[in-house]
């Protein structure tokens, strides 16, 4: 299929994604980082009302930094070069904000979802803490182009990474990584976690693995919560297969560990949580086969 590349994306989110691989992958696991990307071409800039740091507000800021050690201990890294605010990988393709395009969308669009209703579809109207992104609609043709171009082909990519992953192990374990603010949007800014990890309430991860994984950052002192306020979205819910030997975990780390929310700047705990992060993989690697493989437990 070939696509013409029209100039309503951006040259500067080409290409869409990067993958940090391993020399040899000797880990059955996948790491995924769709909402670091940071780049804010002015393209993007001149149709947004907002300035750069508004439109931040919604990035994982430095995740997929945070999550490169894996590459060295055995794994793949897929991360997107364009930020959450143009395009949201964690959604159905096409989750579309009828107040958001200028023209009918077509049959197949999910304009029905809670999270279009919300303002935060496919391409999302709204920054993470409500302010609208765009002074003006969109046109359709702009907005299917994002999903043709950086959309599908990270999707793609993504599948065939987990695919691979699980034709060599016989299983394969995708954590799709995230970041939060550090304080609920609510009166009084109650205090999140420090770590969410999300299994869809045990649909699309083995049990037993996200109580591994859990155990893993409490004993280096992290506050851990299942499912609550996150339970996992679109990347691991369509990836989650446990059944079929895919199982997919969401990990969402508290931004207050590791930067100042108002400069985007790393902060003091960025160096330690980096190191603590690391050190569960390597963890996770080693345990998980023994968890996991059932070609080595029918042995």
């Amino acid at each position: 299929m070939h696509v013409v590349h029209s100039h309503s994306v951006p040259a500067a989110f080409f290409p869409p994604f990067d993958v940090l691989s391993p020399r040899t992958q000797s880990a059955p696991f996948v790491f995924c980082s769709p909402h670091s990307g940071r780049h804010y071409p002015p393209e993007f800039l001149a149709l947004s009302r907002l300035d750069p740091k508004t439109l931040r507000r919604s990035e994982d800021c430095f995740v997929d930094l945070l999550f490169q050690p894996v590459a060295k201990l055995g794994a793949p890294l897929i991360s997107a070069r364009f930020p959450r605010a143009y395009l949201d990988l964690n959604r159905e393709p096409y989750e579309l904000d009828p107040e958001l395009v200028d023209e009918p969308l077509p049959a197949h669009a999910n304009t029905q979802s809670i999270r279009v209703a919300g303002g935060l579809g496919t391409v999302a109207r709204i920054v993470a803490d409500g302010e609208e992104i765009y002074s003006d609609r969109l046109s359709l043709e702009s907005v299917l182009a994002r999903i043709e171009q950086l959309y599908f082909p990270f999707h793609a990519e993504l599948s065939r990474l987990v695919a691979t992953t699980r034709e060599a192990f016989g299983y394969a374990v995708l954590i799709d990584c995230h970041s939060m603010p550090s304080s609920t949007m609510a009166p009084g800014g109650a205090q999140r976690p420090d770590v969410v990890i999300g299994d869809r309430f045990g649909a699309s991860a083995d049990p037993r693995l996200t109580l591994l994984i859990r155990d893993e950052f409490q004993h280096r002192g992290f506050k851990v919560q299942l499912n609550r306020p996150y339970a996992g979205g679109y990347i691991t819910e369509h990836h989650g297969r446990p059944a079929r030997g895919t199982h997919a975990v969401q990990l969402e780390i508290n931004r207050g560990l590791y930067m100042n929310e108002l400069t985007f700047q790393q902060s003091a705990g960025y160096v330690a949580l980096e190191k603590a992060i690391a050190e569960i993989a390597e963890h996770l690697f080693e345990a998980v086969p023994a968890l996991l493989d059932y070609r080595a437990a029918a042995e």
